[in-house]
């Protein structure tokens, strides 16, 4: 297996005058990226990092990122990338635990690190003009350097993702260079990508979504364009006047491109191919991006950072709420709730815990200086997900929510995805969203949270589910009208601040309203 930086040279050997990389106005061929990508390996040796070096990145969906991972790729220094708008106080923590030797940022991220206490101790670079003792990356890449070598093996680190921590402090995911290319690879095959695909860069490079993105676009010698931040009519602007061929996006930021005013069909013309991952996509969202879209590939990519792919179904809407079979690089199981090693399969249509096989090519090995993470997920070369699903007759994966998010009402398990999906083809719901709240008789009730687009009611939406047939334990028992489904900045539903309470109820609207328990 090649290491990242000899696979990108590869691809500069392979279409040195192909189009690699856009920027708003700015293009670079393979060939003249190359020459900036080493120049930076360059000013990053006069820094004086090592390989192994770990080099903390905040920054947006620029040029200059990308630019930087493909720098430390040959470099043999691990990219540890951070939310952009992370605080000071998480910069600390990630500097510390990941004994970082140099951080990396751009003006929206500046005071972050300026008042970052460990961030003043180490090396700084900066998009635009060196001020301060601060260096700037920008400078660097316009300066002459002979072509860089690569310098890591396909067994050095690559990338050091963090998991986001809603009840402990995030966990570093460690990651090879052989595993990142594998994931790449498999990426094009399972998406059907083409040679010379051009890709929207929209999804965070501190992401799996993005950085398999961009490692993907070499690999085929595609266009990679670069989206700084999410804005719908930049997104449509950029896919109408890049071509843009494939998108791979959270089902948030489909929705949001579809509920846009501006979003015309002619405008998204040249994009042949979805791919979505990060959360369910409900099944009304999906019908309706199939009748706007009309992809010749709509793919359900399910999978983590820690291990990337653990399923694909590459015709999503021919079986709504399928995550499809186990991908090329893996094995998947179902295991009954509560089991603690991976010996004995649940039955058909038994919900349980999905695991995945760790000798997967795409897999990580642990988690960064985490032994009591790893302890409680890595478990005779299984990593337990910690999501919960199925496996139906055809041998089909269903995820059906997290383990955590399952509602135990009068005894019963409901999985709010289901709920989710069956109220989302409510033609009046924009967005819907389902969790348990603590009820002194049930344990804890349905209750839906939604966002609607025309004055339905509850006991409008109560017969819905009715008639589409959800067992009456599913119903939501109680229905809450508000603003917005609050999300994380890559568009995952966040349950946890609906749960406590933090959310804006719609104008004019009663805060719960509750139906019949029969």
């Amino acid at each position: 297996m090649l290491d990242l930086g000899t696979s990108f040279i590869a691809s500069v050997e392979r279409d040195p005058t192909a189009l690699a990389i856009c920027d708003g106005d700015l293009e670079l061929t393979y060939e003249v990226w190359f020459g900036k990508v080493s120049a930076l390996v360059a000013g990053l040796d006069e820094i004086g990092l090592k390989p192994g070096d770990h080099v903390l990145t905040i920054l947006q969906n620029r040029w200059e990122n990308a630019s930087l991972h493909w720098a430390c790729q040959l470099a043999g220094l691990i990219v540890t990338p951070l939310n952009w708008r992370a605080k000071p106080e998480e910069i600390d923590f990630t500097i510390e635990d990941a004994e970082a030797k140099l951080v990396v940022f751009e003006a929206i991220t500046a005071g972050a690190v300026a008042q970052s206490n460990k961030a003043a101790n180490l090396p700084r670079l900066t998009l635009g003009e060196a001020a301060d003792g601060i260096q700037s990356l920008s400078a660097m890449m316009e300066a002459s350097a002979p072509d860089a070598s690569p310098r890591a093996k396909a067994d050095d680190w690559s990338l050091m993702l963090y998991t986001s921590g809603t009840t402990s402090k995030p966990k570093g995911v460690p990651r090879r260079h052989h595993a990142e290319r594998a994931a790449a690879i498999a990426h094009v095959a399972q998406n059907l990508y083409r040679h010379g695909e051009c890709t929207l860069g929209v999804m965070p490079l501190y992401h799996t979504m993005g950085v398999r993105s961009l490692l993907a676009s070499s690999v085929i010698g595609g266009n990679f364009v670069c989206l700084p931040r999410f804005d719908v009519e930049g997104a449509l602007a950029t896919i109408e006047r890049r071509s843009v061929t494939n998108l791979y996006l959270v089902p948030t930021l489909y929705h949001d491109i579809l509920h846009h005013e501006n979003f015309a069909k002619d405008r998204v013309a040249s994009v042949t191919k979805l791919g979505f991952a990060g959360a369910s996509m409900t099944d009304g969202l999906m019908t309706k991006l199939q009748k706007a879209f009309e992809p010749e590939l709509f793919v359900n990519h399910y999978g983590s950072s820690e291990v990337y792919t653990f399923t694909i179904d590459q015709n999503a809407p021919a079986k709504p709420g399928s995550a499809g079979r186990a991908g090329i690089n893996q094995r998947v199981r179902v295991v009954p709730l509560g089991a603690k090693d991976a010996s004995t399969p649940a039955k058909v249509d038994e919900e349980g815990e999905i695991i995945v096989a760790l000798q997967g090519d795409e897999s990580f090995e642990g988690y960064w200086n985490r032994p009591e993470a790893d302890k409680k997920s890595l478990r005779e070369g299984w990593y337990f997900t910690g999501d919960t699903g199925f496996f139906d007759k055809d041998g089909d994966l269903f995820v059906t929510g997290r383990a955590d998010d399952m509602i135990i009402t009068g005894g019963e398990n409901v999985s709010p995805v289901e709920v989710e999906s069956c109220l989302s083809l409510h033609p009046h719901v924009v967005e819907v969203a389902v969790v348990g709240l603590p009820d002194e008789r049930w344990g804890k009730i349905v209750t839906a949270f939604v966002k609607r687009s025309a004055p339905v009611e509850v006991d409008d939406l109560d017969a819905h589910c009715k008639t589409s047939g959800l067992a009456n334990f599913r119903r939501p028992r109680a229905y809450v009208f508000v603003e917005d489904i609050p999300k994380s900045p890559v568009g995952k539903l966040l349950r946890r601040k609906l749960v406590a309470g933090e959310y804006a109820v719609e104008a004019g609207s009663h805060a719960e309203r509750q139906t019949a328990l029969s």
